[in-house]
């Protein structure tokens, strides 16, 4: 690494870790004035406290890095550029690809790490985060419990009326399962005080159980008592694939997403709709740090004070634009209203685009960066100079 490429990263580091650190602290300061009231009700330690908002620290390190990127980019640019250090290492022979490339590797660097941290650790904090409020405010400890919930198992046609299913460790309690034949006619139905599922051998082990047996027409063939505990083991249905199909796409971590999606293809579209596109998306947040990078450079190497000014707010505008789309999209992708690869990632190609467009323009010294000129934009009129008379 030259010593211009150390100089470079030095003069982004320190600002974008005091950028990263300042986000972190207001949004600290923020949630916490939210939530005090809860801690307060629920008379919470302060050790609990503090490991509430350690859970928390992955989702919102997500967040605030490319915040963080941005600004410290901005930052150390736009100073570089009033200093004239950009223009003396182009007047040294430093090409704007070159000049730009540590801030290239150290934008991916960040995104490799926000990667790894959206990967499983983020969408955790976010599961989390609801449970322990409300544990705080009732000073108990979450509940892991789900009740009256109805799960339907499209592939073997049968449907599953739950009363309480504590996920923890796999028991429900009062179930009722009714089994379809290819027609949808009903042929049996189970019902079960208790049911638990063993993983080791793969089986459902029913607990005061009665079975009924139905015709095609309707009539009961059969209605007995089954033993103890009467187990099944050629059923394809787990805990997991039972809880997950009512769980929210965006508290899934990938491994949760892809297990999901694997084990529930008998799903309508609609239904599996969300979880292909949060799939796709946690894949393709993290880029966004890079993207920012890319659109912030060339916006912030400017040769004028008006122009830092100017470079500084289209940037900003164009993060909350690249924001609103991404919401955009995803509800679009959520809706089925475009592919689940386009929501997650069609802003990130956009946006890329247009940083690249951008650092072109830089980088060939055009000056479209500024569509309207800063006299027309004041809406003050000029008239052309007029050539002085020559004399004779």
């Amino acid at each position: 690494m030259r010593i211009l490429d150390r100089y470079i990263l030095w003069n982004t580091f320190l600002p974008f870790l005091y950028c990263f650190l300042g986000f972190l602290a207001i949004w600290l300061v923020i949630d916490l004035s939210d939530n005090l009231g809860k801690f307060l009700d629920g008379q919470t330690p302060l050790a609990d406290i503090v490991q509430f908002y350690i859970v928390q620290l992955p989702d919102i390190i997500v967040l605030c890095l490319p915040v963080g990127l941005l600004l410290s980019i901005l930052y150390s640019l736009s100073r570089m550029s009033r200093s004239n250090e950009i223009i003396s290492m182009l007047t040294a022979g430093v090409g704007l690809y070159r000049m730009i490339l540590p801030l290239l590797l150290f934008g991916t660097a960040v995104a490799l790490f926000s990667l790894a941290l959206n990967y499983k650790l983020a969408p955790e904090a976010q599961a989390l985060r609801e449970p322990m409020l409300e544990s705080f405010k009732t000073g108990e400890p979450p509940e892991e419990i789900v009740r009256a919930m109805i799960f339907k198992n499209r592939g073997e046609n049968r449907t599953w009326f739950i009363e309480r299913f504590n996920y923890a460790n796999s028991e429900i309690r009062g179930a009722q399962i009714i089994q379809q034949n290819e027609n949808k006619e009903v042929i049996e139905k189970i019902y079960a005080r208790r049911a638990i599922f063993n993983p080791w051998a793969a089986e459902w082990s029913f607990q005061a159980a009665y079975q009924v047996k139905f015709a095609p027409d309707g009539r009961v063939l059969s209605n007995e008592r089954l033993p103890g505990e009467f187990r099944i083991t050629h059923w394809d249905e787990t805990p997991w694939r039972i809880f997950s199909a009512n769980l929210n796409p965006e508290i899934l971590t990938v491994p949760e997403l892809k297990e999901f999606l694997d084990k529930n293809q008998d799903f309508p579209p609609a239904i599996l709709a969300p979880f292909h596109t949060h799939y796709h998306y946690r894949h393709a947040l993290p880029w966004t740090c890079l993207i920012v990078v890319i659109i912030a450079t060339p916006l912030a190497i400017v040769h004028s004070r008006r122009g830092v000014l100017a470079g500084v707010a289209v940037a900003v505008f164009i993060f909350f634009i690249m924001i609103f789309l991404t919401n955009l999209f995803l509800a679009l992708g959520s809706g089925m209203r475009i592919s689940a690869w386009m929501a997650a990632w069609g802003p990130n190609l956009l946006f890329l685009t247009i940083g690249l467009y951008f650092t072109w323009l830089r980088a060939t010294n055009r000056e479209k960066l500024n569509l309207i000129s800063p006299v027309k934009r004041a809406g003050v009129h000029i008239d052309p100079v007029q050539p002085a008379a020559t004399t004779t």
